[in-house]
């Protein structure tokens, strides 16, 4: 089993976006069975909150389920169950790696595409669609990836 967690800020939008991509993704691959996906935050501004409201709106518009998820903060514990710790930006690995130190676990979700770069926050920005975007490439590649592992 591989066992992803992916993390943004408040664990609201991006990281709950991607959760529910790849999960869609491994789902209609039929390779389910083989993967553990969850998503937590650095902060703890959104601890028990459901998903923003443009992430699902966004994940509804492309017929991809929305994950039930309350947002969670990052543990240290974390770094010792999941064999992936994926970011959304610069900022988020530097707050990952305050969290559960300096970790091999702990990539940026683009760091898996071309050209690396940061997958904005929606929460700032806007536009759920651009991060849409950003995601769901990053969780294509990131499958790719992981699909050989198996």
């Amino acid at each position: 089993m591989i066992r992803i967690l992916f993390v943004c800020h408040g664990n609201i939008c991006r990281s709950t976006m991607a959760q529910s991509v790849l999960q869609y993704m491994v789902n209609n691959a039929g390779l389910a069975e083989h993967f553990e996906i969850d998503s937590a935050a650095t902060s703890t501004e959104e601890i028990g909150n459901p998903p923003h409201y443009g992430t699902v709106k966004e994940l509804r518009r492309h017929n991809i389920p929305v994950i039930p998820h309350c947002a969670r903060q990052l543990a240290k514990a974390d770094e010792e169950h999941f064999d992936y710790l994926i970011g959304m930006d610069s900022a988020n690995i530097r707050n990952m790696r305050r969290i559960v130190g300096n970790s091999e676990k702990i990539y940026k979700l683009m760091s898996f595409t071309y050209p690396e770069k940061d997958v904005a926050d929606p929460w700032y920005t806007g536009n759920f669609a651009e991060t849409y975007t950003d995601v769901k490439l990053g969780c294509e590649k990131l499958l790719e990836k992981l699909i050989s592992e198996l």
